[in-house]
């Protein structure tokens, strides 16, 4: 339970770290519009340390680490939310500086971010399979 507490932890961090970053990077560049930075801090406190804060409370009554579809999970879960994340700040950053992407740079973006995506749904289903198995025993 302790790991899993300490994953949401570090998640909660790097979504204020976001909301800081969104906040002063825009003031700094006196960017007014709608960026894609603005989602970064709830998406990383919503899919990050909020799953985690549930996985833990689980976690505290059951042997999640047993499962390898669990194990497959952590893996696959946070490498989709790091990417997706990522790539968003890489998205917000290139709007508020009004750089102008080529085509291949941006569908580039789209296509890590996209990735990401999958990773994250499919570390969903994961989590949720492993949730399942454990209710069989």
């Amino acid at each position: 339970m302790k790991k899993y507490l300490n994953i949401a932890l570090a998640y909660a961090l790097a979504a204020m770290a976001g909301g800081v970053f969104y906040r002063e990077f825009t003031k700094f560049n006196h960017f007014s519009g709608v960026t894609v930075l603005g989602k970064v801090h709830t998406h990383l406190f919503l899919l990050g340390m909020l799953v985690y804060l549930l996985v833990a409370l689980y976690a505290a009554h059951n042997d999640l680490g047993m499962l390898r579809s669990f194990r497959a999970f952590l893996w696959c879960y946070n490498i989709g939310v790091v990417l997706t994340a990522a790539m968003m700040v890489v998205r917000g950053v290139s709007q508020v500086l009004g750089t102008g992407l080529s085509a291949a740079a941006s569908a580039s973006i789209s296509g890590i971010a996209g990735v990401g995506h999958i990773l994250t749904g499919a570390g969903i289903l994961l989590l949720l399979l492993s949730l399942k198995k454990l209710e069989k025993n």
